[in-house]
């Protein structure tokens, strides 16, 4: 759909239905502390009810008019949702008051930072620093709902939830995976890029997809914390319901979401605006999390507006979210919908938070069809040797390229789903690929007694190898581990060997049995997490020492301990020659091997002298034959030390599989013994049934 046919779409005013719904709308007066509640009767019914606002007096309505007049740095009127508990911050309604403070002249410049009211807070565009404020003075906190007080979402809440994320491209992740979840409704691409505003040409990010979009009720919940459906589905990765608001408030300051969703059971088309604007909410000294939204419903060909209370409040919805976004009017925010189809999502991200030297934390220069971080992530030596070893490439970069780290973020990706970086499709990697002389274990997790069960059988194949380039003796090393799809830690390094050991082997695994931590960026530390990663440690350790001489390293036959000399028998180290493959040349044999005179004199015609040198040569070579036992037994009590450690691990695992068998017996017992029950339960029924049938047979 072009421009022209975007604005020929009419916009008629509200129509209203037969059908009468009393809904709450959780809005925000002009100060956000003050609570009232009234009755709003509206037509309406495009989607659920939030719930239903309360009636209030005359009395204190004036009283808060009063109060109102004294504050000229709020917004006036009421806003779409706030994110606070029911009851809290019910709306005000609607007065005629003087809008000019809030609003400029000019609500269409898209410079966002300079629109803001000359009486705002200091905006500040670094990440870790932004948090630094405390709102509007003052606040009723006496007022309550029904009776309950009610917890309070300071905007800051914001800022500190999206700390989760250390890591910027994790917040990339985060919103990936909410497109992928949208395959179960169709989706079949998510496309990833940057633009720019039209006068200020400051850079924003903008990811979208053909899903199936958000109908009203959608949008709100994921503005809100907290609400997800995901968490019932057994495909889907999502779980918390706070994805959304910690991604995207971690990539900049604010965020516009345009949503576009197909009618179903007999519903219309709706489409859905929201902003969610820390910039807005910090700036007029908001306490709590409001959020403007405008709401749209198709009725045959045309879109109309979908009005929650009034329609005065709806325009003030509009003018809040043309003040505080890229968008210049009501028809630039439409046209945003034609470049969808009839479904789907439009994240816009924009302010995007910038470094300790000014520059945007994203790097949109370094490749066109890349975003790439700056700062400590990019490692300039890492980016070289990627270029050398190609087959190492995904541990060297993915710290600071989103392809890179995308290109590995899955472990399978469904047919026909494209994920677009910029313009270029990104290409699906398994690191698996990149391994040479690979091994496969299964692995199943012992559970503590502090671990929730969900299915006894998992199990994980563990594969694991050297990466191709590892015969140049390139530092790579660890665990791709994976949730359900999703790589949770990228090459999890877990055995920090002195020297080079370890170096050059990679793994892949799924591991279901663990939960990951709320960032999607590691695991909760649970038993079974630990016994995972110590099995893991142990599985390295035997593969390094089994296989590290096929890539040039010296032969692991041996470990130090308990303060013997440890020996390698590999040629450098043996100087004299080595043995044929599978043979040890014991080091004795070396100097039995020597000649001795095999006619010497004895104490008949030997002269002192020579009877001398001779004891003394004997001396020498038995000294050396007591060194090599020495060595020998050294060796010897090592080699026993390894075995009774092996021995350990091996019966420790059996062990483990002891009991988890033991496990199972009990629970196969109990359920035995209670089919059991169930049949002795039946058989007297069927006796007191075939009993009662004699006895009326005998009647």
């Amino acid at each position: 759909m072009d421009n022209n046919e975007v604005k020929e779409e009419t916009i008629p005013p509200y129509i209203p239905r037969g059908d009468t719904v009393t809904l709450i709308d959780l809005c925000s007066s002009d100060d956000d502390s003050d609570v009232e509640e009234h009755v709003v009767e509206r037509r309406y019914n495009s989607v659920n009810p939030v719930g239903v606002k309360r009636g209030r007096d005359a009395t204190s309505y004036s009283a808060l008019d009063r109060d109102n007049a004294k504050k000229a740095t709020t917004v006036e009127g009421e806003l779409a949702v706030v994110l606070s508990p029911e009851g809290f911050d019910q709306s005000i309604p609607p007065s005629p008051v003087n809008l000019s403070h809030a609003f400029p002249t000019d609500p269409c410049s898209n410079n966002v930072f300079s629109n803001m009211p000359s009486g705002r807070v200091g905006s500040c565009k670094q990440f870790w620093k932004a948090g630094d404020y405390e709102g509007a003075p003052g606040g009723n906190w006496d007022l309550s709902s029904g009776g309950f007080d009610h917890v309070r979402v300071h905007p800051k809440f914001l800022h500190s939830n999206a700390t989760s994320h250390k890591w910027a491209l994790g917040a990339f992740a985060e919103l990936l995976d909410n497109a992928l979840d949208e395959v179960a409704s169709g989706a079949t691409y998510v496309n990833v890029d940057m633009l720019e505003t039209k006068k200020e040409r400051n850079r924003m990010i903008l990811i979208e997809d053909n899903g199936g979009g958000m109908d009203p009720e959608k949008m709100r919940q994921c503005m809100s914390l907290g609400y997800s459906a995901k968490s019932k589905l057994a495909n889907t990765i999502g779980q918390y319901g706070n994805g959304f608001k910690t991604s995207t408030m971690r990539l900049g300051a604010d965020v516009i979401v345009f949503s576009r969703c197909a009618g179903k059971d007999g519903k219309s088309s709706t489409q859905s605006i929201g902003l969610l604007s820390y910039t807005f909410l910090r700036s007029t000294g908001k306490e709590d999390i409001v959020v403007p939204m405008l709401d749209y419903e198709k009725r045959d060909t045309e879109w109309s507006k979908i009005v929650r209370s009034s329609l005065s409040d709806w325009d003030k919805n509009a003018k809040t979210i043309i003040q505080w976004s890229p968008f210049s009017s009501e028809e630039d925010l439409l046209r945003q919908f034609g470049l969808m189809k009839d479904r789907g999502t439009r994240i816009i991200i924009y302010n995007l938070w910038e470094d300790d030297h000014g520059l945007l934390e994203l790097d949109f220069d370094a490749d066109p069809h890349d975003i790439q971080l700056r700062g400590v992530n990019r490692d300039e030596k890492n980016i070289k040797m990627a270029a050398q070893f190609p087959n190492s490439r995904h541990f060297l970069t993915f710290k600071h390229s989103l392809r890179s780290y995308v290109s590995i973020l899955y472990l399978r990706i469904p047919p026909a789903f494209r994920i677009l970086l910029r313009g270029k499709d990104v290409e699906h990697h398994n690191v698996v690929n990149d391994m040479m002389q690979t091994e496969q274990i299964t692995y199943r997790p012992q559970y503590g007694a502090d671990s929730y069960v969900t299915d006894a059988n998992m199990s994980a194949v563990v594969v694991l190898g050297f990466v191709k380039d590892a015969k140049h003796h390139v530092d790579v090393q660890g665990f791709n581990v994976y949730h359900k799809n999703r790589l949770i830690k990228p090459f999890w390094r877990i055995w920090n060997a002195a020297g080079s050991d370890g170096r050059g082997v990679i793994g892949v695994l799924e591991a279901n049995f663990v939960e990951p931590a709320h960032d999607k960026q590691g695991f909760e530390r649970t038993t079974v997490l630990s016994r995972l990663e110590a099995r893991l440690v142990q599985m390295q350790k035997i593969y390094w020492s089994t296989n590290c001489h096929k890539i040039g390293y010296a032969p692991r036959r041996y470990k130090p301990g308990n303060g013997y000399r440890h020996r390698d028998t590999s040629p450098e180290n043996d100087p004299e020659g080595s043995a044929p493959s599978g043979i040890k040349t014991r080091a004795s044999d070396k100097f039995y091997s020597s000649s001795y005179p095999s006619h010497h004199r004895g104490d008949n015609g030997v002269s002192g002298k020579d009877s001398s040198m001779y004891l003394q040569e004997e001396l020498r070579r038995e000294k050396e034959r007591s060194r090599a036992l020495e060595d020998e037994v050294n060796l010897a009590r090592e080699k026993i030390e390894e075995m009774s450690k092996e021995h350990e691990n091996r019966t420790e695992i059996f062990t483990e599989e002891r009991d988890r068998r033991d496990l199972e017996e009990q629970s196969l017992r109990r359920q035995l013994e209670e089919m059991s029950n169930t049949i002795d339960e039946l058989l007297n029924k069927i006796r007191k049934l075939e009993d009662s049938k004699g006895s009326r047979w005998r009647s």
